[in-house]
């Protein structure tokens, strides 16, 4: 796999090396594990679902942590002395602990989490404050101040 050094383009990216630095993160999170395997989807204009597929985890063995603007879920299975009483013939269904992180864009919040048939969904919106909320001026208004 061809990796790609984007260090030449922070010059130009004067106020938004946040930008440069996620997109040099993304490139280097390619080269995580791809497991397990999740889907990301967009349920209305300012809502999202992931959707991460664990079988065989329980609600106990899941964790989810959001911190700054990122969501790491964390799953950690106790080893038992089970899979030593018993004889695979093929063992397609991993139980691997695992970890992964997804970086949430501004102003996201993670609402919900829940799990059903093996799938942990979780839903996020994107609400922006006021503040930063586009606003129309009307020409020819003017503050008028009181002296």
């Amino acid at each position: 796999m061809r990796t790609i050094d984007l260090s030449p383009l922070y010059r130009s990216f004067i106020g938004s090396d946040h930008l440069a630095s996620l997109v040099d993160a993304a490139t280097r999170a390619e080269k995580q594990s791809s497991y397990p395997p999740y889907n990301i989807e967009l349920l209305a204009e300012d809502k999202y679902r992931i959707t991460m597929a664990i079988a065989g985890f329980s609600q106990d063995d899941v964790t989810i942590e959001v911190q700054e603007n990122t969501l790491t879920v964390t799953g950690k299975k106790e080893s038992e002395n089970k899979d030593a009483e018993r004889k695979f013939l093929h063992k397609g269904i991993s139980e691997r602990n695992f970890e992964r992180k997804f970086q949430l864009g501004d102003h996201v919040k993670v609402l919900s989490a829940d799990m059903e048939n093996g799938l942990l969904h979780i839903d996020m919106e994107r609400v922006i404050p006021e503040a930063k909320k586009p606003r129309q001026i009307e020409i020819g208004s003017r503050l008028i101040e009181n002296k």
